[in-house]
């Protein structure tokens, strides 16, 4: 089956056929000017880009800026191509069309269908081909999978070098001088015998000017893509005039407190609540039934949000479990580990040479099992939502991550079309995929609209954000390897077992699909089916479950666990073969010039081969993910039987690199996120109900404890690859070997604990 005429069918989902087609090319996806809406002054030369009368730019900005720098990478490619400073370029936010379209978000998304693999799988190419029925239901204009700049990099220079050349045609025919001899500076247009103009003097006229020929900038030529320029969003986020979407503020608005039954999947049963509704400043009760995913419950609206919330507390609730019975972590674990045991083999994802063989021939079996916890996602914002029903229309304002998805599920629950849902996506305080759930959007427009044309706000405690998450799914994973006569790593067999994301999302978010969808999942083997390691002989498998618990897209998803399962054996295979763990690493990645690069950049630059202080040690990973290859050396003592990263060396191939100081912000980034959950992070579900409530018996990395940060990046001509999320996965890995070399302790469980 090739590649362009891929189908997939999800089991259960009748009739529910999704057909692949060709990815628009870059210039199909500039569109029209006729996208914008009016306004006043302003000129459209394309989608993405629009004209001021001062000359400044306005570019559409598709995706959400949730502190990963997009509104400032997006603005730098389009300063390049259009020469003219950052500070004149401006974002507004981009429409519901298909040009805007996330094309790497949606391929890193998709489940991938075995007559994709041939041999090892590859990464699916940006660009190739992509799911149209899914781009079309789910919301093409999402911001995840570490993927706006990689998706933006041709499209947006694209856009803006046509606007340019629509605007030098203009020149050109207004001053009849040949477009050759014309030069832009600053977005200052002009020729040597004097004409000059600036863009927004020229917008008007190169609106009807077609561009004509259109090549992008040679990479000798950039003076912005490459260079650390300060965000954009900065000045705003220190003066107080950022708007996330707790900041919204409509006149008349009134406020929501949520409570959702404790026991995951669960419902509310009798729930009296008339001392609650006689409480000062509340108005109403709304039930909530399981709204995309959700656990069934109430809210209450109030004046205030803090009358709200106590009204909702003072409800006496008949809370009932699900009719599957009460969810339990510790039962879930002991059924994923007996799972990798067992002889079933679940779905084979990459195999290579003959396992079976290498195996009944060695000397001697390594083998280990790994287990992660289920995690939140514990955003600093927690979930909340603006909603106003009127005249037949939904206003929405809030933090989503998914903005077509978040109006079609606000259609859905109001009753009215998507052309009647208008959304304005503020700021995100925090991402990390909780967002691409649209939950919270259901249940404020729930509320809205008994709200009788008054705007609500919505807002979840943190205790409600903590325990009714779309939790990163348990995993435990088996690790074997063989030893051949001649003492060489012969072969290497993974076995996992764990919950899928991608089908759960699915049926979560495309009403099409009438049923359960069972279809094999990248996520839950990506970093695993594709090692870059020269094992000969490989086999890996993954058992799907579906325990129930409700999972989603965590930073890093799959890779965020399995780089853990496997840079940790790497490592107990060097002890085992008693190898330096680089040295083996080494050996394993001689096919594989790129990685050992990255891995060699940062043995450099952390000094691998210097003594440590009396009381420390290090550790080292590796791991690719998201079009991005990281190593991290962590080195890491005991205080007081307190696990303490001093610091974290980082060397990074992203491909080519946009701003090189918000990467590194990125990195520094990733590593606080990865050290909370190496060291504190675990979700403990007993009887149904999630035991860690808020930030004491969730704890996040404080400042106190954080460590030195130093990246360094891979010069390279690639494209872009992702950023956000790629530095995660190496960090427990790394943290872990450090331990190991510290006290000869191989920890297998997270989060990581030092007896």
């Amino acid at each position: 089956m090739k590649r362009r005429t891929w189908l997939f069918s999800a089991a259960g989902a009748a009739g529910a056929l999704i057909v692949g087609w060709g990815v628009l090319p870059p210039r199909s996806r500039i569109g029209s000017g006729r996208l914008w809406p009016p306004a006043e002054g302003d000129i459209a030369l394309n989608g993405w880009i629009k004209i001021r009368p001062d000359g400044s730019v306005v570019l559409a900005m598709a995706r959400s800026e949730m502190g990963q720098g997009v509104s400032t990478a997006l603005p730098m490619l389009a300063a390049e191509e259009l020469d003219l400073p950052l500070s004149r370029i401006y974002i507004e936010q981009a429409g519901a069309d298909k040009i805007y379209g996330n094309v790497a978000m949606l391929v890193a998304s998709l489940p991938f269908h075995p007559s994709e693999m041939e041999g090892r799988p590859a990464k699916v190419e940006v660009g190739e081909w992509v799911v149209s029925k899914l781009a079309r239901e789910l919301g093409i204009n999402a911001t995840g999978g570490s993927s706006s700049v990689a998706d933006a990099w041709t499209v947006v220079r694209t856009a803006a070098a046509t606007a340019r050349a629509s605007l030098l045609g203009a020149a050109s025919l207004q001053w009849r001088l040949p477009v050759a001899e014309l030069t832009v500076q600053d977005g200052v247009v002009s020729h040597p015998s004097g004409p000059s103009a600036h863009y927004g003097e020229l917008a008007k006229f190169a609106a009807a000017t077609p561009p004509g020929t259109v090549t992008l900038k040679d990479r000798k030529d950039w003076t912005v893509i490459g260079q650390s320029a300060p965000r954009k969003d900065i000045p705003a986020k220190v003066d107080g005039s950022a708007q996330f979407g707790l900041d919204v503020r409509l006149p008349g608005m009134v406020y929501a407190a949520i409570r959702l039954c404790p026991m995951l999947g669960g419902a509310p049963g009798a729930m009296p609540a008339n001392a609650a509704l006689a409480m000062p400043g509340v108005e109403r009760l709304v039930a909530l039934p399981a709204y995309a995913g959700s656990t069934a419950g109430f809210a209450v609206v109030g004046k205030s949000w803090w009358q709200a919330q106590q009204a909702a507390q003072a409800v006496p609730v008949d809370w009932r479990q699900r009719p599957a019975g009460a969810l339990d972590s510790r039962r879930i674990e002991g059924e994923l580990e007996a799972a990798v045991k067992s002889d079933a083999g679940g779905f084979t994802f990459y195999e290579k040479g003959a396992v079976d063989q290498a195996e009944a021939g060695a000397t001697r079996r390594i083998e280990a099992v790994y287990h992660a916890p289920y995690l939140a996602h514990a955003t600093l914002e927690p979930m909340n939502c603006t909603v106003q029903v009127r005249d037949g229309q939904v206003f929405l304002w809030g933090p989503t991550q998914v903005l077509q998805m978040a109006a079609a599920i606000a259609a859905r629950v109001a009753g009215v079309t998507v052309d009647q849902v208008h959304i304005t996506v503020t700021l995100l305080g925090g991402g990390f995929g909780r967002r691409l759930e649209v939950d919270y959007v259901a249940q404020a427009v729930r509320v809205a609209m008994d709200c009788g044309g008054r705007p609500v706000q919505l807002i979840w405690s943190r205790e409600e954000d903590t325990t009714h998450d779309f939790y990163r799914p348990m995993h435990v994973a088996l690790l074997r390897a063989a030893v051949d006569a001649q003492g060489q790593l012969s072969s290497l067999r993974i076995k996992s077992a764990g919950d899928a994301i991608t089908p759960r999302w699915m049926e979560r978010g495309l009403p099409m699909l009438a049923g359960p969808v069972d279809t094999p999942d990248k996520t839950t083997a990506e970093g695993l089916f594709d090692l870059p390691y020269g094992f000969p002989n490989q086999h890996m498998s993954h058992v799907a479950t579906r325990k129930g618990v409700p999972v989603g897209f965590w930073r890093s998803v799959g890779h965020s666990h399995n780089a853990f399962f496997s840079e940790s054996f790497i490592d107990e295979l060097a002890f085992e073969t008693q190898q330096d763990p680089l040295a083996l690493r080494r050996q394993l990645l001689k096919d594989a010039p790129r990685h050992l690069a990255v891995l060699n950049l940062a043995a450099a630059k952390a000094g691998w081969d210097v003594k440590l202080p009396a009381g420390q040690a290090r550790g080292i990973a590796l791991h690719e993910s998201f079009g991005a290859i990281v190593a991290q050396v962590a080195e890491a003592s005991l205080l007081a039987g307190q696990v303490r990263v001093h610091r974290v060396v980082c060397a990074m191939d992203c491909g080519t690199v946009v701003n090189p100081g918000i990467v590194a912000q990125q990195m520094e980034s990733a590593v606080v996120f990865g050290l909370t959950a190496a060291l504190y992070g675990k979700v403990d579900i007993h009887e149904g109900v999630v035991q860690q409530k808020n930030f004491p018996d969730y704890p996040m990395l404080r400042l106190a404890q954080t460590p030195l940060v130093q990246t360094h990046l891979v010069s390279s001509t690639r494209p872009p690859g992702g950023v956000g999320e790629p530095g995660v996965p190496p960090l427990a890995p790394a943290v872990a070997n450090a331990l190991f070399a510290l006290t000869g302790q191989r920890l297998r469980t997270l989060p990581l604990r030092v007896i």
